[in-house]
């Protein structure tokens, strides 16, 4: 009897050993599945979060630009000693639209997919590639840039046409005459990473003078 039981036991204990341990590997290698899941789900959501808040500090530079421009024709259009000529020193980086025929500079500026400063002027009021202190994290790749058209005289419903094809903004065709233009300012930007790229329009009327 003692020998029918000490073989029992001798034969079920490394059985029941292994059993367990295979347990335990299986668990582990759980453990470790879902270790790696997480650590892969962070590692997208801290790629995603970077990319929004890049895309979100490009638009903010392509909003500073739109203002800069705005402010510019502003400034230009309260000065009676100013012409402001599309094309001219006055008014440069401005050019004048004309109906069916497409300036190649300003379709390339608007619709290019990828970083465009050919023809634009750079946003010059402060440097915003050199940010410090507590805005460093907000410092972009480059400055924006900004294009502007000359989309003709702004005239009221029922009185013609309502753009000139920037023909009242020609030397010698009634330039000064203070009737309010319609300008189209066209704005780009990068964020912080220079992949990140962010393009704005806006409207903006000014008295001619």
């Amino acid at each position: 009897m003692d020998r029918f039981v000490h073989s029992f036991g001798g034969s079920g204990h490394p059985r029941q050993r292994g059993v367990v341990l295979v347990v335990a590997m299986v668990f582990l290698l759980l453990l470790s599945l879902l270790a790696v899941t997480s650590m892969h789900v962070s590692l997208l959501e801290e790629k995603m979060v970077g990319g929004l808040r890049n895309q979100h500090l490009a638009s903010l530079g392509a909003e500073s630009a739109l203002r800069a421009a705005e402010s510019r024709l502003w400034s230009a259009s309260s000065d009676t000693a100013i012409a402001m000529t599309c094309g001219q020193q006055a008014l440069a980086g401005c050019y004048a639209y004309v109906a069916g025929e497409p300036n190649a500079t300003v379709h390339n500026f608007i619709n290019a997919r990828g970083w465009v400063t050919a023809g634009a002027t750079r946003y010059a009021v402060t440097d915003l590639t050199a940010l410090s202190g507590s805005l460093r994290s907000g410092a972009l790749a480059s400055n924006p840039v900004f294009l502007i058209e000359d989309m003709g005289v702004d005239r009221p419903p029922g009185l013609g046409s309502a753009r000139e094809s920037g023909a009242s903004g020609m030397p010698g065709s009634g330039s000064r005459n203070g009737a309010r233009h319609l300008y189209r300012i066209t704005a780009r930007s990068r964020g912080g990473h220079p992949d990140a790229v962010r393009v704005l329009q806006s409207t903006f009327a000014a008295r001619g003078h």
